[in-house]
């Protein structure tokens, strides 16, 4: 049985998707981009602040699946610039345990929703 997670405190879907979807004991999220909830503007200013900003709506998602970083397994992470990786990488492991941080794949593609440097997907599972 599958169950819909959605917050205002993270951005509305901009598309027919959710925020994320609870199966069972793990949560698949959407991929987040830099949106701020409230405004729904792209929050764009360097790509450190970028980063931050779609962390913090990663952990909004995770919240209101009462889960938190500790949960995730896997993330994807898309960048439209593999020279920004070593920052992008900076602010992610801010939010993780290196011991015990998740599986992780980043890739490099041509284009980005909205034209974003940045977008993260992650699955956590409720222990």
């Amino acid at each position: 049985m599958k169950q819909i997670i959605n917050t205002p405190k993270a951005p509305a879907p901009i598309g027919p998707y959710n925020q994320a979807v609870l199966a069972g004991n793990t949560l698949y999220t959407s991929g987040q981009v830099a949106l701020d909830p409230i405004s729904m503007q792209l929050v764009m200013d360097d790509i450190k602040t970028e980063t931050k900003q779609v962390m913090e709506n990663l952990s909004n998602v995770l919240s209101a699946a009462d889960m938190t970083f500790a949960n995730v397994v896997k993330t994807t992470i898309f960048i439209s610039d593999m020279n920004n990786f070593s920052l992008i990488n900076e602010v992610y492991g801010s939010y993780f345990d290196e011991a015990s941080a998740p599986a992780r794949e980043t890739v490099q593609v041509a284009r980005l929703p909205k034209d974003v440097n940045v977008e993260i997907s992650m699955i956590a599972v409720r222990q």
